[in-house]
């Protein structure tokens, strides 16, 4: 994905024409990551809204237990740390790359001015930052109220519906994701989220490769995420 297609397909510049995406484009810079290098930690300073060009990143955050809770990935035409842009205060979690990559960044002190001058822009922004509120409140009610398989299920989907691939009855799906980072993302051990995926695997849902989950029974997983209990 070059600069000004991922420019023009973030959801908060979609109200700008092509003359005003150029004058964006002229105050973006590019930055490209290695595999698990850190792009901001938490309470660091937001100074900088990143977009995706290539790549995945997680956002994270580490308890006082040393554990680590995996909020999202973000992939390309996706946006990082706006929040932190727009309120001035630190960042609100850690992102890592997962894998190189390659972002477009664009800087607060250029960003403020040109939301002034473009009013849509910021209705647009409240309605991705609502966005984020919404799925936050969501990730907490799955970790109270789903059981563990359930929670793995809807999070294989949600990943899996975000890499753009067909979701249809009878579709196999590849992600690339660690057993850790999924077992962080749904609050349990990887030896947990280990124990289930090799039950799946044996009934044919999921095949399991090295940093890589291949879902097999699209139909079966959405059951199993719906579920609200154990029987």
């Amino acid at each position: 994905m070059d600069r000004r297609k991922l420019l023009a397909s973030i959801s908060i510049f979609s109200s700008l024409d092509e003359s005003e995406l150029d004058l964006l484009l002229q105050v973006t810079a590019t930055k490209r990551m290695a595999a698990k290098e850190v792009l901001f930690r938490k309470g660091d300073p937001g100074r900088q809204l990143y977009g995706v060009l290539a790549g995945r990143l997680k956002v994270m955050a580490t308890g006082k237990d040393g554990k680590d809770l995996v909020f999202g990935l973000m992939g390309p035409g996706e946006v990082i740390g706006e929040i932190a842009v727009v309120d001035e205060n630190p960042r609100s979690g850690t992102v890592v790359a997962l894998e190189p990559a390659e972002l477009l960044t664009l800087h607060r002190r250029e960003l403020l001015p040109f939301l002034e001058r473009h009013p849509k822009v910021c209705i647009h922004l409240a309605g991705v930052l609502a966005g984020r509120l919404r799925r936050l409140s969501e990730h907490t009610e799955d970790a109270i109220f789903l059981p563990l398989a359930a929670r793995m299920a809807k999070t294989l989907l949600v990943l899996a519906a975000s890499y753009g691939d067909d979701l249809q009855p009878g579709a196999t799906v590849d992600i690339r994701l660690a057993q850790q980072d999924l077992a962080d993302m749904v609050g349990t051990t990887r030896e947990s989220v280990n124990k289930q995926l090799r039950v799946w695997e044996t009934a044919g849902r999921v095949e399991l490769k090295r940093t890589r989950i291949k879902l097999l029974d699209i139909e079966a997983l959405e059951a199993i995420s719906e579920l609200t209990s154990l029987s």
